[in-house]
């Protein structure tokens, strides 16, 4: 058993890539997940699970496409959405934004998307810290 804390700022302030997240600690299997966003990621969705967002610092749009349909929901500091399993979805930060994930380890970050990563955008099961 480890006895040691991990501290949130501690973390955030060793990176400072954008849509790279690194993996703060695991729960049972899931990890939780801290990234450093700003711009738009890519539509995509997670089949098999649902993805925990909370904003940790600055603002966060998770665009969102259902039963051809699409919505935004606008998060702030401290706001936590959960974008459920097989539903498209698109964060973008246009001011930047830290924030905290929690998904399932192994989770691919750009989930179902086929098309070219694009260069601001780290495509990854998380980063070790």
């Amino acid at each position: 058993m480890t006895s040691t804390s991990t501290n949130i700022d501690t973390v955030l302030n060793t990176f400072e890539e954008r849509w790279s997240p690194r993996i703060l600690t695991r729960v049972n299997d899931y990890d939780v997940r801290l990234a450093k966003v700003e711009g738009r990621y890519v539509w995509h969705s997670h089949p098999d699970t649902d993805e925990l967002f909370v904003v940790l610092e600055g603002s966060l749009d998770i665009h969102l496409r259902e039963s051809g349909a699409e919505t935004t929901v606008h998060l702030e500091r401290h706001d936590v959405f959960v974008v459920p399993r097989g539903v498209e979805h698109c964060p973008e930060s246009t001011g930047g934004a830290s924030i905290m994930m929690l998904e399932p380890a192994g989770t691919l970050s750009t989930g179902d998307y086929a098309g070219a990563i694009p260069d601001h955008i780290t495509s990854t099961t998380g980063i070790e810290v």
